[in-house]
């Protein structure tokens, strides 16, 4: 397989760690990709930090993209995918990092399950980007139904076909949890996610406030099913308390 990937990566204020990030994507041993490095107005010197960084490696795969004004990781990742030039789309978060043979081996399962939608398991990471040996193990397939309760699809470690998802479906929606939001509403028009149960990425929690906020996070999951989805009380509770579980599961 030789399709392009497209790699969509929001940047705001990742200065010390982007490096590595970047690092990781070139480290990748599938070699037809492009990263768009979409930079969100960043307080720090991240966009310096890209700019030295392609001078450096001289490789045109790598393209930063400059948003006009501070306006989030949807919109910074909308931008990306319209700018985006590959069949495939793949998103990376700038912290996090994706192991040598990730592009390699979901591609291939994209290819053998002839798949629209996939994500792979990741394993936690200190601030260093350390693995801590906490492993996110995955379904094989994930139905709307399904990740309603399970809410396993990390951002970073997912991928797209858009020659079976149109690429307007895929713009994130303007809310808190757009990530998952986005898999839903992919899923609810009858797409099945496939998952490979293999440690391809690395989380790094160190920082993120937002995701590490349980309280923010529970209000942010309950929103979703009462208003983004329109669920009623008694199922935004039966999927809620199955969420709940996997939740606390994942992190201990």
């Amino acid at each position: 397989m030789s399709e392009l990937v497209s790699i969509i990566v929001p940047v705001y204020n990742v200065e010390k760690v982007i490096k590595e990030t970047m690092d990781s994507v070139l480290a990748q041993t599938y070699p037809h990709w492009e990263l768009l490095l979409v930079e969100d107005c960043s307080k720090d010197n991240s966009a310096g930090v890209i700019m030295d960084y392609i001078a450096e490696k001289e490789d045109n795969r790598i393209r930063l993209i400059r948003q006009p004004s501070n306006q989030g990781a949807a919109r910074a990742r909308n931008r990306g995918l319209n700018q985006a030039r590959g069949r495939y789309i793949s998103y990376l978060d700038a912290d996090d990092l994706w192991v040598p043979e990730k592009l390699e081996k979901q591609l291939k399962l994209m290819e053998q399950k002839d798949a629209a939608f996939s994500f792979t398991g990741y394993e936690f990471a200190d601030e260093k980007g350390i693995g801590l040996g906490k492993i996110v193990r995955v379904p094989e397939t994930l139905s709307y139904t399904q990740a309603l309760s399970n809410t396993t699809i990390f951002t970073t470690t997912v991928m797209f076909d858009t020659q079976k998802i149109p690429k307007d479906l895929l713009e994130m929606p303007e809310i808190k949890s757009e990530d998952t939001a986005l898999w839903w509403r992919v899923l609810r028009t009858g797409y099945v996610a496939y998952g490979l149960d293999e440690n391809l990425a690395r989380y790094r929690r160190a920082g993120r406030t937002l995701s590490s906020n349980k309280l923010e996070a529970i209000r942010r999951i309950w929103n979703l099913y009462r208003k983004a989805e329109g669920l009623s009380l008694i199922r935004s509770m039966w999927h809620f308390c199955f969420w709940a579980v996997r939740a606390v599961w994942r992190r201990i």
